[in-house]
């Protein structure tokens, strides 16, 4: 089992920034990778940006160069920095884990995008 716990969300103005962050406890694969999706109201979740314990990356090409994820040196925490926010970025932002057998998500934190 591993637990996500996800902080940092809230509510900023367009163009501004947030920096989510999810610890990840419990027995990890060695290889694995972690990150974040997103959903709106009324719209499938969909993949913002992961990464994995090696350092290869994938974000949606709606945030690209907008967020940068990143991973502690124990690889069992991964950031979510955002700049530039939008307001087509409100939703909830889900942390997620995935290694060959597992898949586990967090409870969710809120991102609200406006003036």
């Amino acid at each position: 089992q591993v637990q996500l716990v996800e902080s940092g969300g809230g509510l900023v103005q367009p163009g501004g920034s947030l920096r989510l962050t999810c610890v990840a406890s419990g027995s990890m694969a060695s290889y694995n990778s972690m990150g974040w999706y997103r959903q709106a109201p009324g719209r499938q979740r969909e993949l913002v940006a992961m990464m994995t314990t090696i350092g290869n990356t994938n974000y949606a090409d709606s945030v690209k160069g907008r967020f940068t994820i990143s991973r502690d040196g124990a690889k069992t925490t991964v950031y979510l920095q955002m700049d530039n926010l939008e307001r087509e970025d409100t939703a909830v932002y889900y942390c997620n884990y995935l290694s060959a057998n597992h898949e586990y998500w967090g409870q969710g934190t809120q991102v609200t995008v406006s003036s």
